[in-house]
Order: C-alpha cells, then sequence, then structure tokens
C-alpha cells in the first residue's frame, strides 16, 4: 500500500427539494403509492413535450454560487441515450457538453489541515425511477419498477480526481451535505436516496502524475460504506496490480453485507450515451441580475459559520465542526449559549450528552425533547451549585424522558445540600461510625478520605457538595 497512491474523483446526485418534477408538474413528495405520481411527460410518452422547472434551476445556480462554481451564461440540456428498465424514454435528460456552471471549489479542515477539493461541475438532468427486485419467482429472479421518482429533478456534482483517502472522501461528503442542506436544496437523506454518491477510483505509483484504470463504485448509501467500500477496492486494486493482474475499466457495486465490491459491467464511455443537444428545449440563458438576487439570498454557509463559533465562543474547531453540521443544531446551540454563558460547557452537553443520545434514539437535533432553555436553565443550576454533576445526569435523563423543565424537576427532588451547618452533622456522625478509617488517614492512606468523602455522598444520595463535604472533613479532622 505505501508505494500506491489512490486517486479518487466522487459523483454526487443530489435530489432537489422541489415540489415538483424537472420538467413536468408531477408533485415530488417521497413515499407514495408505486407509479402514482406520474404523467405522459415523466413517463416519456410520444408527443408530450418537457417544461424546464424555474425553482430546480434556481436551487442549482445556489448550489454553484456556494461552491465557489463559474457559472454559464447559456447552458443546454442534452439527451444522454441508453436502455434500462427504469428509464421510460430510453433517455435522460441531462446537461453534457454546456453544463450550468464549472471550475468551483470546496474546502474543508482535515487533520490539522486544510484542503481544498475541486468542482469539475455542477448541472441539472432528470432523476430516474427505481427498480424494486422482488426476490426468486418460479426460479428466476424477479424486478419491480416504480415511476415515482422519475423526472424528480436532480443535480450531479462532479468533483475533480483531488482526493486520495477514504477518509478524505467521506469527510468531502460530509461538508457537501452540509452545505446543500444549509443552503436549503436537498435534504440530504442518504437512506432515502435524494443524496448518493458513485466513487471513481485508481490507483498508481507514488509519485506518478498519469492516471490508471478508473474503476466506478456504486450503489453506497451512507458516509460510513463510502470509506469502507473505499478502502476495500483500493486495496483490491493494488493487490491486483502487485499480483500481474490488469485492471478494467468498469462498475463495481458495493455490497454492504459482505463488505466487498462486485463486478456489475464494464464502464461506458461519454460516445456510449450518444449524447445529443434535447430537441424540446431550447438553450438555458441565466440573467445576471438573477444570478445577483440569488447571491443575496445565500445564508451563512458551515464553513463560515464554523469559523465565527471559534472566534465568538472560544471552543475547539472540532466542536464548532460537529455544532455546524446542520442548521438546526447550530440554531440549537446558540440558542443555549444565549441563555447560559459558558459555551464549552454548553458544547460538552450538546455534543456528548444530548447528541448521544438522539443518535442511540435514531433522532435529529429538531426531535429533541429538552429545548436550547430548559438545557440553559439546568446548566445554570450545576454553575450554582444547586445541583451536583451527578445530580445534573439525573436531571438530564428524566429531562429527556419528559421533556419536564429543570426547576419543577428540582421541587420534585430537591437540590445539593449546599448548607455547611445541616452538612456538618452528617459529616460528623460519618467520622463517628468510621474510627478505623480515621486511624488509616492519620497513617497517610489518602484513600481512606476518598472513602470517608464517599460515605457522606452515600449518607446524603448524592445530595451532598463534595467539595464542601472535604473542606468539613478536613476541619473537623483537623488535617491540612
Amino acid at each position: 500500500m505505501a508505494t500506491f497512491e489512490a486517486v479518487i474523483g466522487l459523483e454526487v446526485h443530489a435530489e432537489l427539494l422541489t415540489r415538483s418534477k424537472m420538467f413536468c408538474g408531477c408533485t415530488t413528495t417521497f413515499g407514495a403509492p408505486p407509479n402514482s405520481h406520474t404523467c405522459p411527460v415523466c413517463l416519456g410518452m410520444p408527443g408530450v413535450l418537457p417544461v424546464i422547472n424555474r425553482r430546480g434551476v434556481e436551487f442549482a445556480v445556489r448550489t454553484a454560487l456556494a461552491l465557489n462554481c463559474r457559472l454559464a451564461p447559456m447552458s443546454r440540456f442534452a439527451r444522454k441515450n441508453y436502455f434500462y428498465p427504469d428509464l421510460p424514454k430510453n433517455y435522460q435528460i441531462s446537461q453534457y457538453e454546456l453544463p450550468l456552471s464549472e471550475h468551483g471549489f470546496i474546502e474543508f479542515p482535515l487533520d490539522g489541515a486544510r484542503r481544498r477539493i475541486g468542482i469539475r461541475r455542477v448541472h441539472l438532468e432528470e432523476d430516474t425511477g427505481k427498480l424494486v427486485h422482488a426476490g426468486v419467482m418460479e426460479r428466476a429472479e424477479s424486478s419491480l419498477v416504480d415511476f415515482n421518482r422519475c423526472g424528480v429533478p436532480l443535480m450531479e456534482i462532479v468533483s475533480e480526481p483531488d482526493l486520495r483517502t477514504p477518509e478524505e472522501a467521506a469527510e468531502y461528503l460530509r461538508q457537501l451535505r452540509a452545505i446543500l442542506v444549509y443552503l436549503g436544496v436537498c435534504d440530504g437523506n442518504m437512506e432515502e436516496g435524494s443524496f448518493r454518491c458513485d466513487a471513481n477510483v485508481s490507483i498508481r505509483p507514488q509519485g506518478a502524475t498519469e492516471l490508471g484504470t478508473k474503476i466506478e463504485v456504486k450503489n453506497m448509501n451512507s458516509f460510513k460504506n463510502v470509506q469502507k467500500a473505499l478502502d476495500y477496492e483500493i486495496r483490491r486494486q493494488v493487490k491486483a496490480v502487485t499480483s500481474g493482474e490488469t485492471l478494467v475499466q468498469e462498475t463495481r457495486l458495493w455490497n454492504a453485507d459482505q463488505e466487498i465490491t462486485l463486478s456489475m459491467r464494464t464502464k461506458e464511455f461519454a460516445h456510449d450515451y450518444r449524447y445529443f443537444p434535447e430537441p424540446d428545449l431550447v438553450p438555458l440563458v441565466l440573467e445576471p441580475a438573477w444570478i445577483e438576487e440569488i447571491r443575496r439570498t445565500l445564508p451563512e454557509l458551515p464553513g463560515v459559520k464554523r469559523q465565527r463559533f471559534v472566534a465568538a465562543y472560544t471552543i475547539p474547531e472540532y466542536d464548532a465542526g460537529v455544532l455546524t453540521t446542520s442548521p438546526a443544531l447550530a440554531n440549537y446551540y446558540e440558542a443555549a449559549v444565549t441563555a447560559h454563558r459558558d459555551p464549552k460547557v454548553v458544547s460538552n452537553w450538546v455534543m456528548v450528552e444530548l447528541l448521544g443520545r438522539l443518535n442511540k434514539d435514531g433522532k435529529d437535533i429538531i426531535q429533541s425533547p429538552i429545548s436550547p432553555e430548559r438545557l440553559a436553565a439546568m446548566l445554570d443550576l450545576l454553575a450554582k451549585g444547586t445541583i451536583s454533576g451527578k445530580m445534573a445526569k439525573e436531571f438530564f435523563d428524566e429531562m429527556y424522558a419528559t421533556g419536564a423543565d429543570p426547576a419543577e424537576i428540582l421541587k420534585k427532588k430537591g437540590g445539593q445540600i449546599a448548607d455547611a451547618g445541616e452538612l456538618e452533622k452528617i459529616v460528623q456522625d460519618i467520622l463517628a461510625k468510621n474510627a478505623a478509617a480515621i486511624a488509616e488517614l492519620r497513617k497517610g492512606k489518602e484513600s481512606a478520605f476518598n472513602f470517608l468523602v464517599g460515605q457522606v455522598m452515600k449518607a446524603t444520595r448524592g445530595k451532598a457538595n463534595p467539595q464542601l463535604a472535604g473542606e468539613l472533613l478536613r476541619k473537623l479532622l483537623q488535617i491540612g
């Protein structure tokens, strides 16, 4: 592996959050009964005419601007011809020689350095239908086709072959997905297929400049699977080359169950698709004034927000990266920090406790049963010493389970014993019952002191202020 270098380029397909399809008025709502969201246009019936979805173009322009691309004043749709059961027209309306935008880039931090990955092009096309493999029927594999997805606006984002490791590729995808979600152009749902990725990967000897044989890997539906698939494929290619095998350009599928790639077909070249201009659509011309209007509506993007969080809240860049992965999470954090002015404490509780619990339950931050204001109120009680760290965890558990207000939980459970007079009586009782531990402490055994503190905490059911308990023990035992 050390003598070879991987060269990776990613092709991301993102379904756009328009209400209707790219070239007809059918709804794009996900989850409807099969073949219920179709019409003669998206089914490719003879004599129908496509009409460009303006909103889809707007979303592609927003994305191109956010990815620092150069927008073409005029682009053109083309017919990409191929025959497959999920493509009723036997061609896909896409863009080829004149795409909407080109020559952009995305930057992100990784392993202490900043990486810049080139964006070759961002263009528009229509999605295909979906094949549903129904198992075995009379000893022959059976497949069904659902055309609901056929014609949904699809944006293809093609990177330059600038990625070198599976980890880098996975992080690029995370960063790209975050940008699209911030822009409001795609929901980024990989499980539903609205954000999906194909990878082109090759290997070459370290120091070489010529590209090796490019192999496409498909069927990766999570960041983890992208990383695993690329890692496997790179190792497979290295093993093949070092054993004298000649690699062929092909398309391979990732099998997540077996964690291997399997050959699907030899890879097509551009000329195999017989591209030609779509005769039913005029060239797409973007007015400069409309582009500027769209540019003015761009939100604060995750990279900029991440840098602002580091500067404004003095939290580590790692924390800022996690907290800005989605607009909803960033908004939650800022709302909590507004109410409790200790940014790092808030960051720790949001990232470790809250996100940990939500991830375990398969929930998003917008589904959090704890509002940012109530999380901040609980952290205020902790900061004031009203509750201990252990009690804070118990408060959090109840708040997560019931959505309760921490003030109400405090009324019910009581807070930390911080009254010196009340606690001193308990400490005296503990000392009276633990002469052996006191003797051990007098002999210099420090663990005996921790034992006595533990006995105080046990007697108070964890409600004693540990620092005050320690101070009272030292006072009554007359030790420094």
